[in-house]
């Protein structure tokens, strides 16, 4: 067993285990056997709410060991045997007094110490409590780490994992890491970036496609080929320090079936339909439905969303609680700002209440985006905290994504004027946002790694595209672009294939013909909309009219839309043009709101423009119009 180290309260973790042990060789020649593998989690904090702990002891028939702690900082309460003789769960209660230290779990086996763990109580950031979490100020930039950049090729091939690096194929593994987007922060904070969000970076040693990171067969620990558990701090402390909060993507639903725990589960009951592979129904309306029967409800919830991701029974208590605990782990420890959860709606949805009720009574300031792709306001507003919902759930995830939005708005870019088309699909979306708690709190995008590439969606027209991120960029809620929009990435030749949505970001690798960090070798087109997404997200990122101000919209007419944003005396009007010529608004429909006001500064264009009597709009754009 590898002996770790912590300096302060920073913990190093050994690569081959995440077990400590303390050489007793110097005490009575006392003799410890390696007997426990795993133990998680492998430490905690001193000052957290969470003080009730449950740990998860692994290793090779060791239910007959006793622990004992004698400590005063932490009460070993109970212990628990399961099925499994290769566990033991231990409850411990840690003082609200407690002090940083070093915890000896001792094991004995017919009262002969046989082995021993070293149990970090470590001391907690200053204001760790209070981690700001993403908002409406902020514009989240997603990543792929494979995709993105390659900053460190001696992690590129791992030989004790399954996969090796192929960058010929667009599912494999093609280098992409930590150390990459380390090495590119600037780049995203110039660009106008104040969060990222990371595709899973935890171990997921699959055998195949394990480039994407959602079948996690470690939930201690960073798949090496990203990097380190420590270069993962490391990311968030740098970001954080260039204005850049870090979200890190969840996946409480299921894991890799090469998880460790999968293959040697501590109970029989510890996945749903633990026997052998039943896929989810993925009818997720039975979540919601008044009518849905107990059979269609088990089908969704319990079935695995594929055949390597088995579904975790998060009914089990000892389950539920790993998995809460683990949470809490990697926000403390990683000092994140937020978490994306993946296939929400697939988890037990009374764990999913107890899960973000732990996480936001331990982070008050916190946020939690969770994703149901559904394109019914109803459904996604269900899960929004303050719900009121009519079958009395409660709870407490403060954002969804936005799908409804993303789907009207993408269908208004390309549809025609006909009755019922264009415009009118987000503007009825928009309509339905009383049913929303907190509709600015919802994450709005045109795109994402499970969806074709935005520039795609707009048949390459660049005007269209524009006109996307512009709304995207002043709507009400929290704006999200895919790595690489900014530049135009495209999926033209698979429109569908993830693995070509999710292609390698140029300038990334030493051999790619052009560099998007540099801008050497982009085209004029990719560097213009590079230099757009810049000057528009950079403005936005003081303006607190966009942040938090009244959305009033109007019904589009004639392929124009228009909506403002108002906070005390400034407005931000938003106008659209999807016609193929330009058009002359009048604007006297528009007095209830800018009667008073005769010029407006037009931020894209950089210029002042009248609004007393009318506006022309060219074919196919935008306006952004500042009124004070």
């Amino acid at each position: 067993m590898k002996k770790i180290i912590f300096i302060g309260f920073i913990l190093l973790f050994s690569i081959s285990c995440n077990t400590k042990k303390q050489d007793l060789k110097s005490n009575n020649n006392i003799q410890l056997i390696d007997l426990i593998e795993r133990v998680e989690p492998p430490n905690w904090w001193v000052g957290m709410k969470t003080n009730d702990l449950q740990i998860l002891v692994y290793g090779n028939s060791i239910n007959d060991l006793i622990p004992k702690i004698s400590n005063s900082n932490i009460e070993l309460t109970s212990f628990n045997k399961v099925q499994n003789e290769n566990y033991l769960f231990l409850n411990i209660s840690i003082s609200e007094n407690a002090k940083p230290d070093e915890v000896e779990i001792d094991f004995y086996k017919n009262n002969v110490l046989v082995d021993r763990y070293i149990f970090s109580l470590l001391e907690r950031e200053k204001n760790a409590s209070n981690v700001e979490g993403f908002d409406s100020s902020d514009v989240m930039y997603l990543i792929t780490p494979d995709r993105f950049a390659n900053g460190d090729s001696k992690n590129d091939d791992i030989k004790s994992m399954y996969e090796r690096p192929n960058r010929e194929y667009n599912r494999g593994l093609h280098g992409g890491d930590i150390q990459g987007i380390i090495n590119h922060l600037d780049y995203i904070k110039d660009l106008g970036f104040t969060t990222v969000w990371l595709n899973p970076v935890l171990e997921n040693n699959m055998k195949k496609s394990s480039y994407h990171g959602y079948s996690t067969t470690d939930y201690y620990k960073v798949d090496p080929r990203f990097g380190t558990n420590e270069l993962f701090r490391e990311l968030s402390i740098n970001a954080k320090e260039k204005g850049i909060k870090l979200v890190m993507d969840m996946i409480p639903n299921h894991c890799g079936s090469e998880h460790w725990f999968f293959k040697d589960p501590p109970m029989d009951n510890w996945f749903n339909n633990q026997s052998g592979f039943k896929q989810t129904s993925h009818r997720r309306e039975t979540v919601q439905d008044i009518y849905a029967s107990e059979i269609d409800k088990r089908e969704h919830a319990d079935g695995w969303f594929v055949e390597t991701m088995p579904d975790l029974n998060q009914k089990n208590q000892k389950m539920s609680k790993y998995l809460i605990q683990n949470t809490l782990w990697w926000i403390e420890y990683a000092r994140l700002s937020g978490i994306r959860v993946d296939t929400y709606p697939y988890s037990d949805k009374d764990f999913m209440s107890d899960w973000t009720l732990a996480v936001m009574d331990e982070y008050p300031n916190f946020n939690i985006v969770g994703e149901e792709w559904s394109d019914n306001p109803i459904v996604i507003s269900y899960w929004q905290k303050d719900k009121i919902n009519h079958d009395g759930y409660v709870s407490y995830l403060p954002t969804l994504m936005d799908f409804p939005l993303q789907i009207s708005f993408t269908e208004a870019l390309l549809d025609d004027f006909s009755w019922g088309n264009g415009f009118i699909k987000p503007y009825k979306t928009l309509a339905s946002d009383f049913l929303y708690p907190n509709p600015n709190n919802l994450l709005i995008f045109p795109d994402n790694h499970d969806m074709t590439r935005f520039f795609t969606q707009v048949n390459n027209d660049i005007d269209l595209f524009k006109m996307g991120i512009v709304y995207y960029s002043t709507m009400r809620g929290i704006p999200q672009f895919y790595y690489g929009t900014e530049i135009l990435m495209n999926s033209d030749e698979n429109p569908g294939d993830h693995g070509l949505i999710r292609t390698e970001f140029p300038g990334g690798w030493p051999d790619h013909s052009k560099n998007a960090f540099t801008g050497d070798g982009l085209s004029y087109k990719e560097r213009q909309t590079q230099l757009f997404f810049k000057e528009i997200l950079n403005w936005r990122k003081d303006n607190k009219v966009i942040h938090n101000g009244k959305l009033i919209q109007f019904a589009p007419k004639g392929g124009i839309y228009s909506f403002f944003r108002i906070l005390n005396n400034k407005m931000v009007w938003v106008i659209f043009n999807r016609n193929n010529s330009p058009e002359t608004l009048e604007t006297s429909r528009f007095d209830e709101l800018i009667e008073n006001y005769e010029i407006a500064f037009d931020v894209i264009n950089k210029k002042k423009v009248s609004i007393s009597e009318k506006i022309i709009i060219n074919a196919k754009s935008a306006l952004i119009l500042e009124i004070e």
